[in-house]
């Protein structure tokens, strides 16, 4: 029963190796910031569900907890990728306003 359910990691691995692919590349080539924005953090979602995968495949605890620092640290990388977005498209809606005036 353990093979099968190894066989079952391995293909929702697999699946979701496909979907982090997917993911970075709409990251890379996103036609606005927010899509790059939810690209990054699905594509954190997506790494931090492989490690859990990866803890259950081979039986390490430890590995949860770098899942979970791992989501710390993603969650801070989309905060602040945010607020960067949000800080260019102040400026700029700044810059157009000038220009109109």
């Amino acid at each position: 029963m353990d093979n099968v359910y190894a066989l079952l990691l391995y293909i929702a691995m697999g699946v979701l190796g496909l979907c982090l692919f997917v993911c970075l590349f709409r990251a890379f080539r996103g036609p606005a910031p927010a899509d790059r924005v939810i690209a990054v953090n699905m594509t954190g979602t997506i790494v931090i569900t492989l490690i859990l995968f990866l803890s259950l495949l081979l039986k390490e605890g430890y590995l949860v907890d770098i899942a979970l620092i791992y989501a710390m640290l993603s969650f801070l990388a989309v905060v602040l990728l945010c607020r960067i977005s949000i800080g260019a498209y102040r400026a700029r809606k700044e810059k157009e306003e000038k220009k109109d005036a």
